[in-house]
């Protein structure tokens, strides 16, 4: 197409939009005239801008696949592919890239469809230097925006997305049976105490299993009044009972195609786990004043009490037992592997700093010995939020021992002569393990914690990794 620019070279001032700071505008123009491209090329590149020109559409999208392109700069008519269907192949290929179309044979109707098909701006021909490099400044703006909403939504959703942290033997090798039965249609019981991730350990196998890409429903049993409980799991229909004035999805139904985590099934009341027998044993459920529904999901249990006991008491059934403890996992407590302390800090230490807007931070050296002696009764959630109100508290960006818990500061090394291991634990690992312990309570003196364990430095040197060639003191 031919388009009358002999005003180009000569148009006005620079645009007065501002600039991004971070890097050159990178800027796509599309024409299948070449003095078009050229004229339009050394505009922006006195702008400091990135140019690339593009003669065609296949042509334009090869160079946004291989670039970090802001905006393309696209004539409407063209021969072959239009600068409308070029829009839309851009919002494929570049989501963040602003598209700015330009036409001598400009209409209403043709300007009303770029809009809404997407397209930032539409600039008629012949251009004005002020207006195009304006338009290109904002939409660059425009297409800076765009990326980092993306990205900051990306970090939020990362940052609120729940991990396992922790690189301890322990707690692999727990995962590890967690990732081998997830692809699996058993029923999983995972055990510990309170805050030691249970429902992270069930959200693992979840996302390892067939049924990632369904719901996850979570469910506390024991924040349920068991008068709603039933109400709660298996939905109801209107007129149900008194109030039930509409139709009311359970959270099996939520849960259909994916997994439902019955956490703090101990809770449970006698009068439910004969319904939830059912339907681990039949694949169905009732709602309250429905018909019969099959259950589509894979149920995983979790609990914190002793349920040998508790079925000896009377308050759990004992065949609702053998059918959810099919695969049964121990979530460890933080006090069983300790040296996970360190990684789960920088964790919640980055994650507290970026909701909190503060710089980041680090743990002193007197107060990472301190999260080491301590026993940590409430597990990681605990140290979760002694690292949250650390963050709050803390004027610097060091966290020292005046932020914590007078809990915690005040607690005088309370476990150095205790340490606790589940049996089968490798005996080598309990060799290291006492021996961090011991180098811990001796503030890191090797001829001392020889003293104490009866052994040579030499041989301290050999476990841990640094050498055997030190002298016997």
């Amino acid at each position: 197409m031919t388009a009358d620019n002999a005003a180009l070279p000569a148009l006005g001032e620079r645009g007065d939009a501002p600039v991004l700071e971070s890097e050159a505008i990178g800027v796509l123009v599309v024409d299948d005239e070449p003095s078009n491209r050229s004229s339009l090329e050394k505009i922006f590149a006195r702008e400091s801008m990135r140019v690339w020109t593009a003669e065609s559409a296949k042509k334009a999208l090869d160079i946004l696949r291989h670039h970090r392109v802001h905006v393309v700069l696209t004539d409407l008519m063209m021969p072959g592919t239009s600068g409308l269907e070029l829009l839309k192949a851009v919002h494929e290929v570049s989501p963040d890239t602003a598209v700015v179309l330009m036409t001598a044979y400009a209409t209403i109707e043709t300007a009303v469809q770029a809009m809404r098909d997407g397209a930032y701006d539409f600039v008629e021909k012949p251009l004005k230097r002020v207006h195009i490099v304006k338009s290109i400044r904002k939409a660059a703006e425009r297409s800076a925006l765009v990326e980092e909403n993306r990205t900051l939504r990306q970090e939020i959703r990362r940052l609120s997305r729940r991990e396992i942290i922790g690189q301890s033997p322990l707690l692999r090798r727990v995962l590890d049976v967690a990732t081998q039965a997830a692809p699996s249609r058993a029923t999983l019981l995972i055990l510990g105490e309170s805050g030691t991730g249970k429902e992270l350990v069930a959200r693992h196998v979840h996302d390892h299993s067939q049924r990632a890409k369904g719901p996850f429903v979570a469910v506390n049993c024991a924040a349920l009044p068991e008068s709603i409980l039933e109400a709660e799991l298996f939905g109801y229909e209107r007129g149900a009972f008194t109030g039930a004035i509409a139709k009311r999805e359970g959270r099996f139904a939520k849960a259909a195609g994916g997994t439902l985590f019955l956490d703090e099934i101990g809770e449970m009341p006698l009068v439910m786990q004969v319904k939830l027998l059912r339907v681990l044993q039949e694949g169905e459920y009732e709602p309250l004043g429905g018909n019969t529904v099959k259950a589509d999901v894979r149920i995983l249990a979790a609990t914190n009490r002793d349920l040998r006991l508790e079925m000896e008491a009377g308050r759990f059934r004992e065949d609702l037992f053998y059918r959810l403890n099919v695969i049964a996992l121990t979530a460890p407590p933080l006090r069983a592997r300790r040296e996970d302390i360190p990684l789960l800090c920088d964790h919640f230490l980055h994650v507290y700093c970026v909701k909190n807007g503060r710089p980041a931070m680090e743990i002193s050296r007197e107060v990472m010995e301190q999260f080491y002696d301590y026993p940590w009764p409430g597990n990681v959630r605990e140290l979760e939020n002694v690292i949250e109100r650390a963050v709050v508290l803390t004027k610097g960006t060091v966290v020292q021992k005046d932020v914590l818990p007078e809990v915690i500061a005040e607690a005088a090394n309370p476990v150095a002569q205790t340490l606790c291991f589940s049996i089968g634990t490798p005996l080598e690992e309990v060799e290291l393990r006492f021996l961090c312990a011991t180098l811990r309570h001796t503030k890191g003196d090797k001829s001392l914690a020889a003293q104490l364990l009866g052994i040579s430095t030499r041989t301290i040197y050999r476990k841990l990794g640094d050498g055997g060639e030190g002298e016997e003191r």
